[in-house]
């Protein structure tokens, strides 16, 4: 008979206790502290994840003002290095980082699932084309990609050499994605030539070019074939090719360590006042906060941990949802991540809105999310 499961803020809260004397009598109690004593708090949040760094940090918060706060200065992280750490003991204890279902995948019955071995050496391969194409800390890096592995393993591979992400989702027609890109003058474009919704192809290699042309900026294209449609998009490099590469210098390869607040990706408002506004989140704000409410609010754990034993997370989602990035998070806590991309309610002919439920059982889900807009209509 196994252990009876232990929420994560609970553990949380045990080694409050046990570490630094910190006893709480009430939810209400530990969040008045966390709001109130910002640099123990914090700090409590590096150490309980045992957040790396090759330097130390001077302080927690030097700068209590905003704008202008200033957080762990001194300290060097990096989104994907967090996500790394996990490869050999996920893998060795048998769980993927990724299974996948888009509505093809799903009605054969047959996801992909993509290895923490697998995920490590297509970013390392990604990420070292990348440079080899001139991206520098601080570019940007646009992407036109559905809710597929291929777009977390670019973003993985960008943000490990220091660029900087934004992508938008293919069902966003030619002016919404340029509204947002030309704003951030993208040097690399990654897109697919199309995608599936609803029982139905949609090219968009035809969004591909327009947003090639109108983007002065760009200085390479990947595409991944999504739809077979890659031979109508001239000039550019496919994505298997790019990730397909295995050798020494791919094994050898280690994201590179940036400032605590170096940018991580670029995020936009909806747009309903004017252009989109883009809102930027860094690499150390964002794995502080991701692992907080990942693991001690959602209550998501490591999947090959004993008391989270076979997690497995998902958050139905499009890449033009900050969701997306959300679910993404699974990954830096060694969390198996389930992801479908497609219409959670079947085909106009033929609806099933048990769709994602399905989906969600036969995959062994311990954790389902969805936005509003699905959840009445389910």
């Amino acid at each position: 008979m196994s252990a009876p499961h232990i929420p994560q803020i609970r553990l949380y809260q045990n080694w409050l206790r046990e570490t630094r004397g910190l006893s709480f009598d009430s939810y209400d109690a530990l969040w008045r502290w966390s709001t109130t004593d910002l640099d123990a708090f914090w700090q409590s949040i590096w150490d309980y994840f045992e957040l790396r760094s090759p330097t130390p940090h001077s302080a927690v918060l030097v700068e209590r003002r905003m704008p202008g706060a200033q957080w762990f200065p001194g300290a060097q992280v990096n989104y994907a290095q967090q996500v790394f750490r996990h490869v050999d003991k996920a893998h060795a204890a048998g769980f993927p980082a990724l299974v996948s279902h888009n509505e093809k995948s799903l009605a054969s019955g047959q996801p992909r699932e993509l290895s923490w071995p697998a995920l490590r050496q297509q970013v390392a391969s990604l990420a070292l084309h990348l440079q080899a194409q001139g991206v520098q800390p601080g570019d940007r890096v646009a992407a036109y990609l559905p809710n597929i592995p291929e777009a977390m393993v670019a973003f993985l591979a960008v943000v490990s050499i220091g660029g900087i992400w934004s992508i938008c989702a293919p069902d966003m027609g030619t002016n919404a994605v340029l509204d947002r890109f030309k704003q951030v003058e993208p040097k690399v474009l990654i897109a697919c030539d199309g995608v599936t919704y609803g029982g139905r192809d949609f090219d968009r290699t035809a969004v591909v070019a327009e947003l090639r042309a109108a983007l002065p900026s760009l200085q390479h294209v990947i595409v991944h074939n999504n739809l077979n449609a890659i031979n109508s998009v001239a000039d550019c490099v496919l994505f298997d090719r790019a990730t397909g590469r295995n050798d020494a210098q791919t094994t050898a390869f280690e994201p590179l360590w940036l400032s605590f607040d170096h940018p991580l990706w670029i995020v936009y408002s909806s747009g309903t006042t004017g252009l989109p506004k883009p809102i930027v989140h860094g690499h150390g704000g964002t794995l502080l906060v991701a692992l907080a409410l990942k693991t001690l609010h959602n209550d998501v754990g490591c999947s090959y941990q004993a008391n989270s034993w076979g997690e497995r997370y998902h958050w139905y989602s499009s890449t033009g949802w900050v969701m997306w990035n959300a679910q993404m998070s699974g990954l830096l806590n060694g969390t198996t991540c389930v992801i479908f991309d497609g219409n959670p309610g079947g085909g106009k002919d033929k609806p099933d809105w048990t769709t994602l439920w399905r989906f969600a059982a036969e995959q062994g889900v311990t954790f389902f999310g969805a936005g509003a807009a699905f959840l009445p209509t389910a």
